[in-house]
C-alpha cells in the first residue's frame, strides 16, 4: 500500500493533469475508484465542486437488445453537434480475473481515437442491479473532466437492472421484438425505470405488436395513481435500426424533450437533490458495515459473536450489545 504521505500529493497532481485534458489521467482515477484505494475520498472530495454539469442517460434492457449499438449512434450523433461524451459500460465481471469480461469495449472502437470521446468498461464485481459499485463516482469523475453527456450501458441482465435510475437523468430501455416476456419485464420493474422506450431491429416481425403493448402500459402507467407526478410525461414509444442509425435521431429528440420537460418543472434538481441523500445514505451504511466487521475481528466482541455461534446468547441481545460498544445505541 502507499505511504499515507505520498498519497495526497500524488492523487492532487493526477487530478490536476484529468482537469487539464489528461485521458491517461482520468482513467488511472477511474482505476482507484473502481479499486476502492485510500484515496478514494481525496480523489472524489477534490473533484466534487465541478462534478455536475453532466446530463447522464441510462441505457438498459435484456442482453442482445442492441444496447452498445444504441450508445455507439448516439455518442456520434452527439459529437456530430460538437458535444464531448463519456460513456460508462457495464460488463460482466471475469471469474478469472475480476475484471471486465468485453474490455474497453470492442463494439465502440469508431470512436476510440476521439478526443471529445472517453469510453470506460467497467465490471460489476459481483454488484446487483446492473451497475458496478463505482459506477456513480465515475460519473462524477467524467463531469469533472468536462463530458457535457455521459450515457451509462448497464450489463444486461433484464429484471434487475434498476439500480440506472439512481443514477440516469433520463433512462431508455431498449427492447427487441422477439423478447416476448418483455410485459413481464416491465411487472418486474422497468416500467418504472423508463422514460423512453425504444424498441430497436423494429425490421423484425413482432415490432408493431410490441410497441402497441409498450404504448398500452405506458399510458396507463402514466394515468396510475402509483406513477410519479413530477413532470407530466408520457413514456414515448420508439422504434429504432440502430445498426443502420435508423430512428437514432428521433431518440436523442425525445431524451431532450424530457430534458426540457424536467429543467422547466424543476423536477431534474429535486431528483439529484435526492439522489445526493441516497448517495450519503448507502457510504455512510458501508462505513458502518466496515466498522463492525472490523470491530467483530477481534476483542470483547468477538467473544460476543462466539456467545452467539455456540447459543449462549440470543441474537438480539447480542446486536443490542455490540451496538453499545460502538457508540450507536444507549446501554
Amino acid at each position: 500500500m502507499s505511504d499515507p504521505k505520498t498519497v495526497a500529493p500524488r492523487t492532487d497532481r493526477m487530478i490536476e493533469r484529468m482537469l487539464g485534458g489528461d485521458r491517461l489521467a482520468l482513467a488511472r482515477l477511474i482505476t482507484q475508484i473502481e479499486n476502492r484505494t485510500a484515496a478514494l475520498p481525496a480523489i472524489m472530495r477534490t473533484v466534487y465542486p465541478r462534478a455536475h454539469g453532466a446530463y447522464v442517460v441510462g441505457v438498459t434492457g435484456p442482453p442482445g437488445a442492441g444496447k452498445s449499438t444504441v450508445v455507439d449512434r448516439l455518442t456520434a450523433r452527439l459529437r456530430a453537434e460538437g458535444a464531448t461524451v463519456g460513456v460508462v459500460a457495464v460488463d460482466p465481471s471475469s471469474p478469472f480475473t475480476g475484471g471486465a469480461v468485453l474490455g474497453d469495449r470492442i463494439r465502440m472502437q469508431a470512436h476510440a481515437l476521439d478526443p471529445g470521446v472517453f469510453i470506460r468498461s467497467m465490471a460489476t464485481r459481483g454488484s446487483l442491479g446492473g451497475l458496478a459499485r463505482a459506477t456513480g463516482d465515475t460519473i462524477k469523475l467524467l463531469a469533472a473532466a468536462g463530458y457535457a453527456w455521459v450515457l451509462v450501458e448497464t450489463v444486461g441482465v433484464g429484471q434487475t437492472e434498476l439500480d440506472i435510475m439512481e443514477l440516469a437523468d433520463t433512462t431508455v430501455v431498449v427492447l427487441v421484438p422477439e423478447s416476448g416476456d418483455a410485459i413481464q419485464t416491465m411487472k418486474a420493474g422497468l416500467m418504472e425505470a423508463a422514460d423512453v422506450f425504444l424498441v430497436n431491429k423494429a425490421d423484425r416481425s413482432g415490432a408493431p405488436a410490441l410497441m402497441a403493448e409498450l404504448t398500452f402500459a405506458a399510458h396507463l402507467h402514466r394515468t396510475s395513481a402509483a406513477s410519479p407526478k413530477d413532470i407530466d410525461w408520457e413514456i414515448p414509444v420508439l422504434s429504432a435500426e440502430a445498426q443502420h442509425d435508423v430512428g437514432v435521431a428521433e431518440l436523442l429528440t425525445e431524451v431532450r424533450r424530457h430534458r426540457a420537460m424536467l429543467e422547466a418543472a424543476g423536477a431534474l434538481a429535486v431528483r439529484r437533490r435526492a439522489r445526493r441523500r441516497e448517495e450519503l445514505k448507502a457510504l455512510l451504511l458501508d462505513e458502518f458495515r466496515q466498522k463492525v466487521e472490523r470491530a467483530l475481528a477481534g476483542g470483547e466482541l468477538a467473544r460476543t459473536v462466539d456467545a452467539v455461534m455456540e447459543g449462549t446468547l440470543d441474537p438480539y441481545s447480542a446486536a443490542q450489545a455490540i451496538l453499545t460498544v460502538l457508540r450507536l445505541e444507549s446501554s
